[in-house]
């Protein structure tokens, strides 16, 4: 499994580009800052996940003064070629984002993780650790489809019926509901807490086989012996149907499900220290990447293949101790570094671009 083609045309700061990495090694974007390294990882990235890790607008991705992007990549699946094609179109009010797999539009997320799975390493990363919960659902969620896709049909299961909760909730104009109202909301309730209790389930599953690989490379990367946890934390106690009932109040003045899945946290310890606020950067780093490590070897034993990695510079942000550790730890398999600063010494790339010369 892997890239064997990416070819752009009007993302970001291109043109058009098309880029053959090492399908077996790793392959170096080697060039300037402001030369398009990070937007060739992204470019990957989206034809993986159709969304970008630097933006949560598809605008940001399409070239100025230009309102249609493509991204196209050729992938196989050991001898099964694949065909992706995402297309970003810049409409007057909003951007729209059109994703074929094989000339076929894929079902959901879990779909086009399937195809291409992959491990992204930012300096921006450490924010799973440093920045509230919306990073750390994401992050879990995202390993969910990745490590079982299967799971993703529960994710979006629950997304739905959150939706139409929220939707009669707003319709409700922060009026207090009549009787009638209220049993048709205990008819949604009920349907909201069938699909947060599975999803609830595969989070802390999730967690179960996660802690003890986070523990594992934090360790040998930080070279201390402290004990790491991931505990689950829900947004509400004891019964969810009671909690919802207790709060409905609020979640009709606000129009909107207050507690839920989608509230939810996990809470990150150093022994007993919270890591978001008192640990140190240096710890926050190593916490950050030893989580990325672990969910990229937990997909490898769960669905024998090797995910794609992706190093954005990295090293830039890691001593030189940290960066040969670090070196040791990534797996093998097919790998996209970029970097503006000279490769640490362990590195053996197959393949080093300059985007300079290649523009």
């Amino acid at each position: 499994m892997g890239l064997h083609e990416l070819t752009l045309r009007n993302f970001r700061s291109f043109k058009e580009f098309v880029f053959q990495p090492d399908r077996d090694a790793v392959t170096v974007l080697l060039s300037p800052n402001g030369t398009g390294k990070t937007s060739i990882l992204e470019a990957v990235y989206a034809i993986a996940t159709a969304s970008s890790f630097r933006t949560t607008s598809a605008s940001d991705m399409i070239r100025a003064h230009h309102d249609l992007a493509e991204v196209h990549g050729v992938l196989f699946q050991r001898e099964r070629r694949v065909q992706v094609d995402l297309t970003l179109h810049r409409g007057l009010r909003n951007t729209t984002k059109r994703m074929l797999v094989n000339g076929q539009r894929p079902q959901s997320r879990a779909a086009v993780a399937e195809v291409l799975p992959l491990t992204v390493f930012t300096p921006e990363g450490v924010d799973v650790v440093r920045q509230g919960p919306d990073q750390r659902r994401t992050l879990i969620s995202n390993l969910l489809t990745d490590v079982w896709p299967h799971t993703g049909e529960i994710i979006e299961r629950y997304a739905k019926v959150l939706q139409q909760r929220n939707a009669f909730l707003r319709g409700l104009q922060g009026i207090k509901p009549s009787l009638r109202q209220r049993e048709e909301l205990l008819v949604w309730d009920a349907e909201f807490c069938l699909a947060a209790e599975e999803l609830i389930g595969e989070r802390q599953h999730l967690l179960q086989r996660l802690s003890p690989l986070i523990t594992h490379f934090y360790q040998e990367l930080a070279h201390d012996n402290l004990a790491i946890s991931a505990e689950y934390e829900k947004s509400w106690v004891g019964n969810l149907d009671q909690a919802l009932w207790a709060v409905l109040p609020d979640d009709v003045q606000r129009g909107y499900s207050t507690i839920g899945p989608h509230r939810d946290d996990v809470i990150l310890q150093l022994d007993t220290r919270d890591a978001r606020r008192q640990a140190s950067q240096g710890e926050q780093r190593s916490l950050a990447l030893s989580i990325r490590l672990a969910g990229h070897e937990l997909v490898q034993q769960e669905r024998i293949v090797a995910p794609l990695l992706l190093l954005d510079d990295v090293f830039s942000e890691l001593d030189p101790v940290r960066s040969d550790r670090l070196l040791r730890l990534l797996p093998g398999g097919q790998t996209l570094v970029t970097t503006a600063s000279p490769l640490p010494k362990a590195m053996t790339p197959a393949v080093i671009i300059d985007l300079t010369v290649e523009i």
